[in-house]
């Protein structure tokens, strides 16, 4: 049989959508920058005491002893934010978009648009040791959430177009387009279509041409490593291990305050102040863990700091960083984790083999971004955007690859779907092929069909058909051929009496006209019908106009697609003899 389907389920809204989604992108990547003024606009203002837009660390202040106070009051306001105008702010943004993609139908609030990036700003530039890169996703989302909420859309429609923001804006940061799509695909879109993929790659790409409008063009931490040899392949995966214990031990150690700050007689609009006075400290005692540390990153990936002064800057990122987000601030992983993987690449640096030094950091960085968000391709392409390093993509790649490998077999739930799961829903991140979408319903569908003629009599239809001999839960009605509907034993119960010797058929003429399939639809399409309408069974026709009936398909024909899924994934074999040669003799 020859279907007509093609490759995709597309339509001309596609465009509509991608349009759409260019427009989002410019916003999101103007929010962007909003977003990045911000930051160095609080940080002026606690740091240095002056209103201005200048790009200064927080590590250069002169303070002394007082730098405590500032993350505590920065805690206090975004405590104060979150319980009278949004609690949505709380958190690093991920976990939140992927909370409204999967269970808020992509449904986000003006609200989130705005306090979002002006508590981030707020956390960030009183010290908090956070990337923007996450307020910016869920800010970004939010534009294209709202955007979308304008237009009349489904739900997958307005999942296209928030992951398109949230993307676009993470380009917007880093201006690694290709890294963000990614992140589309392994985190945030939960399928891979036309649908999706075409409105966020042009989303990023819009954001990516308008960056160096705003920001300063180029990769971020421009590097150039030596060429790696095949014996390099050993340390990567030493490092990969190494970093896979890293983003484990932090995904932990995450929940583990988290826990702590729930069991704390104090409502949860104080507990960002107390993860700020532990910010304050770290800070006083190390300045560099402060803010968002993208000059720190670049110095750990040109080996510019003492193994001393590395260690140091590690262990109290990591400290900070862990109890700040466990106090329910508002702020990004990405940044900090680039950072604290750098530094054990620095650490590493000093015993692995390699044809360079500067590699580890670089390498250690993506895997241990790989292994905390479990997004390898991501942390893989994102690293070689951040610096534009083509040499080390091989080292990169495998390293991520035994980072992912690690958390994957040792923890159950990443630190994005732990905070989900805690709120009693599953996520389920492997992605593959629906067996019902690679199946047609001519293929599984029933052909020997028992007919009903519309000119026989109710009460014979019920002895013959509805007897003691019954064969068939429903019955196809036709009228020359044509299809009138289904006929089942609780519609013959309620018209026997009524109706007696009259034609059968004259039961569906004050009826609305019959559902049915055809056979070259997907079984996935006509099982979503039979859901729809709450049917057990449906006609198979061979053409909408003429509605012959050619087949039944019910639900139990539509499982048949899975049993061949569970052969596949679950019958192993072991094949001996191998033929040697393929295709018709």
């Amino acid at each position: 049989m020859r279907q007509a389907s093609g490759d995709f389920n597309m339509d001309e809204r596609l465009l509509r959508l991608t349009a759409m989604a260019c427009a989002i992108g410019g916003l999101s990547t103007l929010a962007a920058f909003v977003l990045l003024e911000m930051i160095r606009f609080f940080t002026n203002l606690f740091f240095f005491q002056s209103l201005s837009f200048i790009d200064r660390s927080p590590a250069s202040h002169s303070l002394g002893a007082y730098v405590i106070v500032l993350p505590v009051m920065g805690g206090l306001i975004i405590g104060a934010m979150a319980r009278w105008g949004s609690e949505k702010i709380r958190g690093h943004g991920i976990p939140e978009a992927i909370e409204a993609i999967l269970f808020g139908k992509s449904q986000m609030s003006p609200k989130v648009a705005i306090l979002k990036p002006l508590s981030s700003g707020i956390v960030i530039g009183s010290g908090g040791p956070f990337g923007a890169e996450g307020p910016i996703i869920m800010t970004g989302g939010a534009i294209g959430s709202l955007l979308a909420q304008h237009f009349r859309l489904s739900a997958a429609e307005r999942k296209a177009l928030l992951v398109a923001g949230a993307t676009a804006g993470m380009t917007a940061v880093f201006g690694t387009p290709v890294a963000a799509v990614l992140l589309a695909v392994e985190l945030l879109l939960f399928e891979l279509r036309p649908r999706s993929l075409l409105p966020v790659a042009m989303a990023c790409a819009v954001a990516g041409f308008l960056r160096p409008l705003l920001m300063e063009p180029g990769p971020i931490f421009a590097l150039h490593t030596a060429v790696p040899g095949p014996l390099t392949l050993l340390s990567c995966a030493v490092a990969g291990l190494a970093c896979g214990g890293l983003a484990a031990a932090l995904s932990i150690s995450l929940y583990k305050v988290e826990d702590l700050f729930g069991k704390l007689p104090l409502h949860w609009m104080w507990w960002p102040a107390l993860g700020g006075l532990v910010v304050g400290i770290g800070g006083w005692l190390q300045p560099r863990a402060l803010g968002v540390g993208y000059d720190v990153i670049g110095d750990l990936l040109n080996n510019r700091l003492a193994l001393g002064v590395v260690c140091a800057v590690l262990a109290v990122k990591a400290i900070i960083w862990v109890v700040a987000l466990g106090s329910g601030t508002s702020g990004g992983v990405l940044a900090p984790l680039l950072m604290m993987g750098a530094g054990l690449g620095v650490v590493l640096g000093h015993v692995l083999p390699g044809p360079d030094a500067a590699l580890w950091p670089l390498v250690c960085m993506a895997a241990t971004l790989a292994g905390t968000l479990r997004a390898p391709l991501t942390a893989t392409v994102f690293a070689v955007g951040l610096t534009g390093d083509m040499n080390a993509l091989l080292p990169l790649l495998t390293a991520s690859a035994v980072g992912y490998g690690f958390t994957v077999l040792t923890m159950r739930r990443s630190i994005l779907t732990e905070k989900i799961a805690r709120r009693g829903r599953h996520i389920y991140q492997e992605h593959g092929i629906d067996p019902l979408e690679r199946e047609f319903t001519g293929a599984v569908m029933s052909q020997a069909v028992q007919m009903v003629d519309a000119s026989m009599p109710v009460r014979a239809v019920m002895a013959s058909h509805f007897g003691v001999g019954q064969a068939h839960r429903a019955y196809p009605v036709q009228h020359e051929g044509v299809l009138l509907g289904m006929l089942d034993r609780s519609m013959m119960l309620a018209a026997v009496e009524t109706w007696g010797d009259a034609p059968v058929g004259d039961l569906f003429n004050a009826l609305p006209p019959p559902h049915w399939a055809l056979p070259t639809e997907t079984c996935r399409k006509v099982a979503t019908r039979m859901a729809r309408y709450g049917v057990e069974r449906l006609p198979v026709v061979s053409d909408p106009s003429g509605l012959r009936v050619v087949g039944i398909v019910s639900r139990s024909d539509l499982i048949k697609p899975t049993l061949a899924h569970f052969h596949e994934e679950e019958q192993r074999e072991q094949i001996r003899g191998l033929p040697w040669k393929t295709g018709p003799t």
